[in-house]
Formats: structure tokens, sequence, C-alpha cells
């Protein structure tokens, strides 16, 4: 052994195995102490009191001698079976406070109460509640209210709360957060509640009848001159015993309201006609089932499906530009319905003459019903989405310059306007922050930035020039009468709002005045916007007609 190094007496080899038998026997000492607390500490799958090993032993049959490591594996398995079972109980029975996976859940929500604050942890964290926990793969769920709650929480909280399980408790080495629509676990009474039986359950209790969204319905559809048109015809369709237009096609830029009145359409027709038929889909999903139907020589079966619904929506007819198969059958459907007397609702983000790859007979039975378009949201209807979508979040106040400042910025879509909101309440609720300008700028800046529109002095000087009814020229003169210098000061208060240029590049375009006339006119209307109710009004419709 003279070629062995000696240390503490032993050579190095033996050592070395000597260090990692210690370790190796300690984390199985461990694994025992885990299995045998949770055997102490819990109760066995029946709800009774802890038995005695000798009483276990009995239970199980012959004992069969295993490996260390198996035995406390199977041990664990066996121990924390009854744990997830009895966490899927309702919330608030003893059963649930006596199980380990309940203390360790009260333990972790004082903690991310105590950490995050009140108003976040009662907003977000609260309404967890605890799902199913599957004892071989160490994943636990927690089930949110919402799917919107549940990707909020696993985005913020996911690697937290999976930290906090594996620290308070080893047996949770995972855990899945999860909405109610998505968890095993029935809930009949929470569907009865948010989906009206008649819009879940139509056309004769139809499985394949479509399922709309209740949150799309007429009186949650906010009507202004952009889709004020559109509205009506889609109220008329769906109320109507008859119609004096079939189809109605409704077109407009991506996020202006066209799935929502989709889906308004379809509850209410169902509503007054339950047992009507209703096919929905996008076109895009019509292409797919036709294909599938000709590979499964099922098309006898899919044309019988749409052609003999009451009611045919088609969203997105643009994805089938260029698919020629699928056009003739969606011609031959759209025939079917028309010359039947049922009524066919399509949406497209084009109007039919600016559909390219769409075949000339398509387009031009488009073109018999009633064409609807729905444009841009104006400042007034921007305004009046958001006032109305704050009515329906509860516990957030948001100054009316708050409102107005987003309905002046945000102008893509609506879409983007009510992402942004979301946004702004979840970060609100999360900091504890109240809502004001400065906090909307730093939630939102990226998306304030992307729609940000350059406005140009010229601009600026033009519109302010019409609406006071001088002259553009007036703007660069000399003249110092009330009736010219009042709009030149507004003009050059909205350049020094609107546009990044400096104050020395502003008094240039303004016939080479010095920068110190900028700061008296920016000054100078500030002070009477405070007093002039007239003036403030001007400006406000000045800066609505430059940035929308």
């Amino acid at each position: 052994m003279a070629h062995y190094r000696q240390i503490n007496g032993f050579p190095r080899v033996f050592r070395v195995k000597a260090v990692y038998f210690h370790f190796y026997e300690k984390s199985r000492l461990n694994e025992r102490a885990i299995a045998l607390k949770t055997i102490r500490s819990g109760s066995d799958s029946t709800g009774g009191t802890p038995r005695r090993r000798s009483e276990r032993r009995r239970d199980s049959g012959p004992a069969r001698k295993l490996p260390c490591a198996c035995r406390t594996k199977q041990r664990r398995r066996q121990n924390v079976q009854g744990v997830g079972q009895v966490a899927s109980s309702e919330p608030g029975s003893a059963a649930v406070l006596d199980t380990p996976l309940a203390a360790a859940w009260e333990n972790i929500r004082t903690g991310l109460r105590r950490d995050c604050g009140a108003r976040t942890f009662d907003g977000w964290l609260k309404p967890a509640e605890l799902g199913d926990f599957d004892p071989d793969s160490g994943e636990l769920e927690l089930v949110m209210p919402s799917k919107f709650m549940a990707d909020w929480v696993r985005s913020h909280f996911g690697e937290r709360l999976t930290l906090a399980w594996r620290t308070a408790l080893p047996l949770v080495r995972a855990v899945r957060i999860s909405a109610v629509a998505d968890a095993p676990r029935p809930s009949p009474l929470l569907i009865l509640e948010e989906i009206p039986a008649p819009v879940v359950m139509a056309g004769d209790r139809d499985p394949n009848a479509p399922s709309f969204d209740p949150r799309y319905r007429f009186e949650t559809f906010v009507v202004g001159k952009a889709n004020e048109v559109a509205c009506t015809a889609a109220k008329t369709l769906a109320t109507a015993d008859t119609v004096s237009f079939n189809p109605l096609f409704i077109h407009g830029g991506t996020g202006r309201g066209k799935t929502h009145l989709l889906h308004a359409i379809g509850q209410d027709f169902l509503a007054r006609r339950p047992s009507a038929r209703v096919a929905s889909m996008s076109a895009e999903k019509f292409m797919v089932e036709f294909v599938r139907a000709l590979k499964e020589n099922d098309t006898i079966g899919f044309k019988s499906r749409l052609r003999s619904a009451d009611l045919l929506l088609i969203d997105d007819v643009q994805f089938i530009a260029g698919k020629d198969s699928t056009q003739e059958e969606f011609f031959h459907t759209m025939n079917e319905i028309i010359t039947a007397g049922r009524r066919l609702v399509i949406t497209s983000d084009r109007a039919p003459q600016d559909l390219d790859g769409i075949a000339p007979r398509i387009l031009s039975r488009l073109s018999w019903g009633l064409v609807a378009d729905i444009n841009p949201a104006d400042y007034e209807l921007r305004l009046n989405i958001l006032e109305a979508k704050l009515a329906a979040l509860p516990g957030i106040v948001m100054p009316k310059n708050v409102v107005e400042f987003l309905a002046r910025r945000l102008t893509n879509s609506i879409r983007e306007l009510e992402g942004a909101l979301n946004r702004i309440a979840a970060y609100a609720m999360m900091t504890g922050r109240p809502i004001d300008l400065a906090f909307v700028e730093e939630v939102l800046a990226n998306v304030l930035r992307a729609n940000q529109r350059r406005i140009s002095i010229d601009e600026i000087q033009t519109q302010v020039a019409e609406h006071y009814r001088i002259r553009k020229a007036e703007m660069t003169s000399a003249r110092r009468a009330r009736e010219v210098a009042r709009p030149r000061q507004v003009a050059m208060y909205l350049s020094k709002q609107l546009t990044p240029k400096s104050l020395p590049d502003i008094g240039r375009r303004f016939g080479g005045r010095d920068h110190t006339t900028v700061i008296h006119a920016v000054r100078q209307i500030e002070k009477l916007r405070a007093a002039d109710a007239e003036l403030d009004a001007d400006i406000r419709l000045l800066t609505r007609q430059l940035e929308g």
C-alpha cells in the first residue's frame, strides 16, 4: 500500500469511498425522515389516525426485502398517495387542513402575503386553490378562477411558487398553474353560471354546436361612428324574422370588433331560436375540416353539417385565398345557404373588391348582400371603450386625464387598447401604486413608443390656422394683433408638447423668433388654460385632431 497517499491514517482511495458512503447514507436517512414525518403528521387514506408499523406490515402481506432506495421510494409513494386525493376536497374542510399539503400551502400563502403586500396577494394569489398532486412526478396543481389570472400568476410568480413549495415540502418538485376551465375537476355549476345553456347546447343538443364567448354580446359592444352601420346590420340579422340582405359581409382591420360581432350574432340568434342550428368557424378551420373530410371520404357529412345550418358564421374569409378546391366547396356552401333562405355572415380584413386570390364568383356573391365596414375607432369611441372596460374592473381607479391620455395615444386597434388597460390594472394591483400619468408612461413605455406618430410643426401651424380661421402665413409674420398673437402662442405651445423639437428650433420655425419668446408663449397658454375653459377645450380638440 506504499503507493497510496495516507490521509488521516487511511489510504486516499479508501477515504474517498468513505466520504461518498457518508453522504449517500445521509441522503438516504433524510428521505426516510421525510417519509416518517409524513406518516406521523398526516392521516391514512381513510382519514383515521396513524397506524402502528406492525399493523401496516400485517396489512401489506408478507414482507419482501427491497433495496434501501426502493423501500424509501415505495414508502414515500404510499404515504403521500392520500395527500393529493384529500387536497382535491372542498376548501375549508377538516380533511384539507389535516394534510401536509394544506399546512404547507397555508405557510406559503402567509409568506407571499407578507412579501408581496396585501393588495397584490388578495387580487392575484388568494383565489388560488390546491388541485391534484401526483406523488410519482411530484407535480402539484394550483387552480385559478380564470385563464387570464392563471397566465398572469404563471408569468409573475411561477418560479417563486415552485421554489417555495420545494422548500416547504420536498415531496413537491414542480408546480403547474391552471385555470378552472382547464382543470380536470368537473365544475358544472361554474359552467352553467358563466355560459348560458342555449349557447353551449345549441341546435337540438348538437355536440358540434359552437361555444360562443359570453363576454362578446351586443350589450358589451361599444358603438360609435366607426362601427355603427356594422353593429346595426348585425343586430338586424340576428333578431329580425326576415332580412332584406343576405349575406352580411363585415370587414375591417385587426382588432376592431369583427369577431365580437360574430359571437354576439350567434348568441342573440340562439336566444330567440333555441332549436336553431348554428355553425361558426374560421375560414382556416373550414379548409382544414374540408381536407380532413376528403381524406376520410366523409364529404357528405361535412356538407350536411354546414349546409343544414340556419345560421352560418365564417370568420377571416381571406385565409382561403389561392385555395381553389376549398373555394369551390365554399362557393357551393354559400349558394346552398342563401338559396334556402338561411342566413350567412362573413368577416374579412378587407373589402370584397380588395380580396386577392378569391374567385370572382365568390366576390360577386359577397357583394349581393350588405357590405359593412368597421373603420378605425376615433377618439370619442376609444374614450367610451376605455370607460366601459374600466367599469368592468372593480377596484381599479383611473383619473380622467389618464383615460384621455390613453385614448389619444393608443390608436392602432381596440385590442391594443384593451391589452394596455389590462396591463396597467395588473401592474397597479401587483405594486399597489396609484395610477397616474407617470405610472402609465412607465408601464406602457414600449407600447407608447411604437404608437408615437411624428407630428411636424408645419402640421401644427396648418391645423391651428384653420381652427382660428387665419392665414397660415400669420404664424411666421411680425403682426402682434390679438387675433393673430393668441393662435401663434397656441401653436408654439402645441409644438413644445407634441414634437421633440428644442425651443430654439421652434422659435426659428415661427419667423425666426428667440427661444425666450417660445418660453413666454408656453407659460402664458398654461396659465390661461387653467382659467379659460374655452381655450382649454380648443387645445384639447386640436391635440386630438393632430394625434388621431
